[in-house]
């Protein structure tokens, strides 16, 4: 019996031993990787690290604005060298496209142009020219009626136009033309000059009475004088 206890407790502690080394050894603590965004911080100490958001936003980046090209030599800032009251120049629109000036305002092609203004009517000979300033408008012709009906119709370029002989007076408009329409006219009156065909008659009227009346006195005066001859020829005969 005492053999058996004896035998038994170096039983045990093999059994111990046995188990013990079956059993997986404790995990070692490992070295956390480094992240290759995230830096590291030292033990003990906080570090409020953010991430950035660009790469990952939902907006679009904004387009970079084009810059504006300035006119050369600083035109936008004064207005082109363009009368509108004469012809044969440079169309403003060229003149604004080759150096940055600024035209006056103008009404689009689909538009009915607004009126010109008639400025003068004058005598070349025996016509009657009129001249005018084109409006700020699109126009393709000038027309011009003498007393309301249409007399001559001009091209755009021009600013002024004979007419014509008119002898009595009327009221001269001048109108701008487009494909939309064509606008109110600009209207001067004509009159011709010595006040019209009434008075010119009238004048000639008179010229030809007076001269009638001169020829009548010096028929007459002649006759009485003919007459005195022959009466004083007449008393020299009868001594």
């Amino acid at each position: 019996m005492a053999a058996s206890r004896d035998l038994a407790f170096p039983l045990v502690i093999l059994c111990l031993v046995l188990i013990r080394g079956s059993s997986p050894l404790p995990a070692t603590s490992r070295v956390p990787e480094k992240d290759p965004v995230r830096p590291q911080t030292p033990r003990g100490m906080e570090y409020d690290y953010k991430f950035p958001t660009e790469d990952y936003s939902d907006h679009t980046p904004a387009t970079p604005s084009t810059p504006k090209r300035e006119p050369p030599n600083g035109g936008a800032s004064k207005r082109c060298p363009y009368d509108t009251c004469l012809e044969g120049q440079v169309p403003c629109a060229a003149l604004a496209s080759s150096t940055g000036c600024r035209c006056p305002g103008s009404t689009l092609f689909n538009e009915v142009p607004e009126a010109p203004e008639l400025k003068s009517l004058s005598l070349n000979g025996s016509d009657v020219v009129a001249r005018w300033c084109a409006p700020n408008s699109y126009v393709t012709a000038y027309v011009v009626s003498v007393g309301g009906e249409d007399r001559r119709t001009f091209a755009r370029e021009r600013r002024s136009g004979p007419l014509g002989h008119v002898d009595a007076a009327a009221e001269v408009c001048v109108a701008s033309v487009n494909d939309a329409g064509r606008s109110g006219g600009s209207c001067l009156e004509h009159r011709p000059a010595g006040g019209g065909l009434p008075l010119t008659a009238g004048l000639v009227g008179g010229g030809l009475g007076f001269l009638l009346f001169s020829v009548l006195a010096v028929l007459l005066w002649r006759r009485k004088r003919q007459r005195k001859r022959e009466a004083g020829i007449s008393v020299h005969d009868a001594q």
